[in-house]
């Protein structure tokens, strides 16, 4: 992670000093705003992923001694099949919307907003005791 964040503390510093010659040359307040934005946006991630790098273990990627077997492996759970992102984008787009055409209609895609990344946050939680093998059936009461 010690590369990556050297990356973006370069493209900070980068776009920092892209800014400063911005201004000089052209004295617009939205521009440097933007760029200024832009180059603390690089400053916030590159400290986060130097201090993380600090902490944490050194990947394979980070060692030049590390073989290619020593990344193979499981990555993580990625869903395959999911419905919940079309809810979340068309209530997020009603939220949108609700901007231009009135606060109430803000109100309404946020309860939507909130359901919907509930469905998707817990979309593999099954709370314990309530799973059921495939051939089982659940006890009756």
């Amino acid at each position: 992670m010690r590369i990556e964040g050297l990356l973006f503390a370069f493209v900070a510093l980068f776009v920092a000093l892209c800014d400063i010659v911005y201004w000089f040359t052209s004295h617009d307040p939205t521009g440097t705003t933007a760029l200024a934005l832009t180059a603390g946006l690089g400053v916030i991630v590159g400290t986060y992923l130097l201090f993380t790098a600090r902490r944490i273990d050194a990947r394979p990627e980070d060692r030049p001694d590390a073989d290619i077997a020593e990344g193979a492996g499981a990555v993580g759970f990625f869903s395959p099949y999911s419905w919940w992102p079309l809810p979340l984008a068309g209530s997020a787009a009603l939220v949108a919307l609700g901007i231009a055409l009135g606060w109430w209609l803000v109100i309404i895609g946020v309860a939507f907003l909130f359901g919907s990344l509930g469905g998707l946050l817990f979309e593999y939680y099954v709370p314990e005791g309530d799973y059921v093998a495939e051939g089982e059936q659940l006890p009756s009461a």
